[in-house]
């Protein structure tokens, strides 16, 4: 699946993590991680599975009755599409903006400064 065809639903989101963390699992695998960490009834997670297999986000292997979820977006791929939407949507594009609102709203320790100029410089290298 190309990234741009990514665009999951915060329940997505909680199956993809589930499945990110450990792949392959089973449907019931699955639903009792999901019962665990988001309150999901087994239904719910077996509907969404069944879905989300039908869009091309997941492959499902059935052996001996027993069917295995597979991710087929990588968590980064997916990750890339869900910022872009964001910055666009919230900031039109705009990076220093997002990064001004977020400066304004919580302080940065010293480390995170340090990683922003890392990222900075590293921009500035790949434009040069």
């Amino acid at each position: 699946m190309s990234e741009q065809n990514i665009g999951l639903t915060p329940a997505e989101w909680n199956l993809m993590e589930c499945l990110w963390e450990s792949a392959p699992r089973t449907g019931r695998e699955a639903a009792e991680h999901l019962r665990v960490h988001v309150g999901w009834t087994r239904s719910t997670t077996l509907t969404l599975l069944r879905r989300m297999t039908e869009k091309g986000i997941l492959r499902c292997d059935e052996i001996g009755g027993i069917k295995s979820y597979f991710p087929l977006v990588r968590r980064e791929d997916a990750v890339m599409r869900e910022t872009e939407d964001f910055l666009s949507r919230v900031y039109k594009g705009s990076v220093s903006l997002m990064v001004n609102a977020i400066t304004k709203k919580q302080a940065l320790s010293q480390a995170e400064i340090e990683e922003l100029y890392a990222i900075l410089r590293r921009a500035e290298e790949a434009g040069k």
